[in-house]
């Protein structure tokens, strides 16, 4: 029970790394507002973790009303707030040829511009609390896949943001900071994704050895283990770290995941 009494906001938590931390969150004494646009998926992990545990808030997370629908509804029903996870992301594929202004600036608006506009709306209930943030990323933000520039600027982006913030808040209010940069993780949506990219159905049951060494690729259950640490008080006083979640050394290029590489 790290989380005993204590209230987090999981953006994007409908499915995969999302849901799994939100579970683990609830499973270690939490109570969870859970995000996401699906209000179907969204209603089945309420039933899941329990209305006594959570509550679910469905909304695109880059409208103007969502950071103070989310940050009001934790409030409102649980009395405080002591932690945000910034999950939501959306990750689409694109490179040089064909990231053209308008959706440059959609995957910005999602992936760096709402995580940092909730963090905004959140302080102030987080510096009672001396809470703490917690940003999932990604291993692309250290450069990226040649097909998901847009994508890896965003988490780049975020990265940075991380490290601003998590000296500064931390100096100022003592609300800490912290990133996780999760590798290739086995979710519901890259399951599907990969089969687009030209891979075969089963294609995560026989990797190669340069990209999985273990043979397998990432749960979102570990992915969500590793949180626990960031929102609990365990962590103390340690803020504006990125922690790299990935079962190989990793800082700078990254290998496509598609029918090419897998030859």
């Amino acid at each position: 029970m790290r989380l005993k009494d204590k209230v987090i906001i999981v953006t994007g938590s409908t499915t995969g790394i999302g849901k799994a931390i939100a579970k683990s969150c609830v499973a270690e004494g939490a109570k969870v507002v859970l995000h996401g646009l699906e209000q179907d998926l969204g209603e089945e992990v309420l039933a899941e973790i329990g209305t006594e545990h959570a509550v679910f808030h469905c909304e695109d997370i880059t409208t103007e009303t969502c950071p103070d629908n989310l940050v009001n509804l934790a409030v409102k029903t649980f009395g405080k707030l002591d932690a945000v996870v910034n999950n939501s992301a959306l990750v689409i594929a694109s490179d040089i040829h064909n990231t053209d202004r308008a959706f440059f600036q959609k995957v910005l608006d999602i992936n760096t511009v709402a995580p940092f506009l909730l963090i905004q709306k959140a302080l102030p209930e987080l510096i009672k609390t001396k809470g703490c943030v917690l940003n999932i990323g990604s291993i692309n933000a250290w450069s990226g896949e040649p097909n998901l520039l847009a994508y890896s600027v965003s988490k780049g982006a975020i990265m940075t943001l991380t490290g601003n913030l998590g000296d500064s808040l931390m100096r100022e209010y003592g609300v800490r900071v912290n990133q996780i940069n999760p590798g290739w993780v086995l979710t519901e949506r890259e399951t599907e994704r990969k089969k687009l990219h030209g891979l075969s159905d089963n294609w995560y049951e026989e990797l190669p050895s340069i990209i999985a060494p273990s043979g397998r690729i990432l749960w979102p259950e570990e992915i969500a283990a590793a949180c626990i640490f960031w929102l609990s008080d365990e962590s103390g006083p340690v803020s504006g770290q990125i922690l790299t979640l990935e079962q190989h050394p990793m800082s700078g290029r990254n290998l496509p995941k598609d029918n090419k590489t897998f030859k």
